[in-house]
């Protein structure tokens, strides 16, 4: 991508930590310019004594700070690429996008959130590569938090009460309030939104006490906190087990702190320490992730969590704002990236391997067999499960992992005429849809899990050429016309401009809009599964 200084001889932005240098780039279409600023420190480095707690308050600097380069992502084992990334425990950073400094109104802002399962990624522009979104009029921010252990340990103690992550996300936000004017942007107008785990951070967002006031809007995308990889599970056993896999055996504590606070941190990812055997036997990073969000215990801290988000939900416990909420239409065919046949045959031979993991943990083993036959047979009848029922596995997947839960989280959130909701599915297809094309073996396609984003972020990291004229391009137009409009009025579709009206989701109509190269609106969306899912629910004596 062209990169190019401003006509004059510096970019520069006074925040309240110090000044910054940034620089003037010329989008990937070559259409338009915006202002960059990346590596801007948002909380204290997490380092020594605060590693696992709570970020601290960034660190001032003399003098003028370089902000053309990304800041270090953080120390993760990356799940796209399968190999460790050293980073750095310093890495709360964020990026910021514009295309004016100074516009005569102030600019709606778009908080994202990526996703990785809690464990991997970062918001660098290799993957989020802010072009499509600046040019609709809007002030881009991307975030690093802290993964896996180093973000979602919990000790159950006052010292490290879990969370660390998300309160990462909090500070950054909280950051965006103070400075995001400096940008062109409006602090009362933030929209959070993010993609998987992403996603089911900025569901956590709506549902915290912590997060309330700090944004307007959420955008969720393939995720929410009801889903099975951001359910905790004994997070203060976990840690015990995970100081005894890397050498300490201790029942205090204390010790188990200080510990853990001396280990090179690339150790303390790709831990995966399993509390049972079925974990063990059923690790699937689209389903279980061991560090995750918790319900604090009230030390007299700040919590993030109070409570079980779907008791937040079903009490009307939950942050004022306007949600825009879906998934793709084949969300599986990610699944595929490392496709092995064994994955079927522990399904075909251990068949509660499909049932909810809230269901499993809460469930006597005799209700999670009858639950796992009730699901098996609905799915897949007679048939054997193997490569030639793939169909109906991937079926399996996109409703059990992706489709029922966002239902839930829809469902669940108030109706009031301050706040408006929205559902949507994802169906676009063409060249970019580089995780559905794994579907092309069994001559299946679609938008799988992530294709979503490669429609409103320029991602670097792939070879797409970018051409104006073609039919995919319309559809990133598209896509980003109904995320910014959100964004801007909270309505995705204000005018007519797009050739529909999407409706207003309630808990009568259902109503949705399907974006594909025509945008088409619909009600009910996934009725019968839903009904199906409520059956199971039921049977294991849980709300739905």
């Amino acid at each position: 991508m062209f990169q190019f200084k401003a006509s004059v001889a510096d970019v520069l932005v006074e925040i309240d930590q110090g000044t910054l240098l940034g620089e003037q780039l010329q989008t990937v279409t070559k259409d338009g310019l915006y202002y960059s600023f990346k590596g801007i420190p948002y909380a204290a480095p997490p380092v020594g004594k605060l590693r696992f707690k709570a970020p601290e308050p960034p660190i001032p600097w003399e003098g003028i700070r370089n902000a053309t380069e990304h800041g270090s992502i953080c120390t993760q084992y990356d799940l796209v690429l399968e190999q460790y990334i050293e980073g750095s425990e310093n890495c709360l950073f964020l990026n910021v996008y514009t295309p004016d400094l100074k516009p005569e109104i102030p600019m709606p802002v778009m908080f994202f959130i990526h996703g990785g399962g809690y464990t991997s990624g970062s918001g660098n522009s290799d993957f989020y590569g802010p072009d499509f979104l600046v040019s609709h009029g809007i002030v881009l921010v991307t975030i690093n938090y802290r993964l896996e252990v180093l973000g979602f340990l919990s000790i159950n103690t006052k010292e490290v009460p879990g969370n660390a992550g998300v309160k990462d996300q909090v500070a950054a936000l909280r950051w965006v309030q103070r400075n995001i004017a400096k940008f062109g942007g409006d602090p009362d107008k933030v929209t959070v939104f993010g993609e998987s785990t992403g996603a089911s951070s900025t569901g956590f967002h709506i549902v915290s006490p912590m997060s309330k006031g700090l944004f307007k809007r959420a955008i969720l995308m393939s995720g929410v906190p009801l889903a099975d990889i951001s359910i905790s599970f004994e997070p203060r056993r976990r840690a015990f087990v995970l100081g005894k896999q890397l050498g300490m055996e201790a029942d205090d504590p204390d010790k188990l702190l200080e510990f853990l606070q001396h280990v090179n941190a690339l150790n303390l990812t790709n831990t995966n320490p399993f509390l049972t055997s079925f974990e063990e036997l059923s690790a699937n990073p689209l389903k279980q992730s061991y560090f995750v969000p918790v319900v604090e215990k009230d030390f007299g801290q700040e919590r993030f969590l109070i409570e079980d988000p779907l008791e937040s939900l079903s009490n009307g416990r939950v942050n004022d704002v306007d949600v825009m909420i879906g998934f793709t239409n084949e969300e599986a065919l990610i699944s595929l990236i490392r496709f092995d046949d064994d994955v079927l045959k522990k399904f075909d031979r251990y068949p509660e391997m499909f049932v909810p993991r809230k269901i499993i943990t809460t469930s006597t083993p005799a209700v999670s067999l009858r639950v796992s036959d009730m699901i098996r047979n609905h799915y897949f009848g007679k048939k054997e499960i193997n490569e030639m029922s793939i169909r109906e596995f991937l079926n399996y997947l996109n409703e059990a992992i992706f489709r029922h839960d966002v239902h839930r989280f829809i469902g669940r959130l108030p109706e009031n005429t301050n706040t408006n909701k929205y559902l949507y599915q994802f169906s676009c297809v063409s060249e970019r849809n580089l995780f559905g094309q794994l579907g092309s073996k069994f001559g299946l396609s679609g938008a799988a899990h992530l294709d979503d984003l490669l429609y409103i972020f320029h991602v670097k990291l792939f070879p797409f050429r970018i051409d104006t004229t073609k039919k995919s391009y319309k559809m990133i137009e598209q896509t980003c016309t109904l995320f910014t409009n959100f964004a801007k009025y909270g309505n995705p579709t204000p005018d007519s401009s797009l050739g529909v009206v999407w409706p207003k989701y309630d808990n009568t109509n259902e109503g949705y809009l399907d974006i594909a190269t025509n945008l088409t609106t619909g009600n009910h969306l996934d009725a019968a599964s839903l009904d199906f899912w409520k059956t199971v629910y039921e049977h294991a004596g849980l709300v739905f």
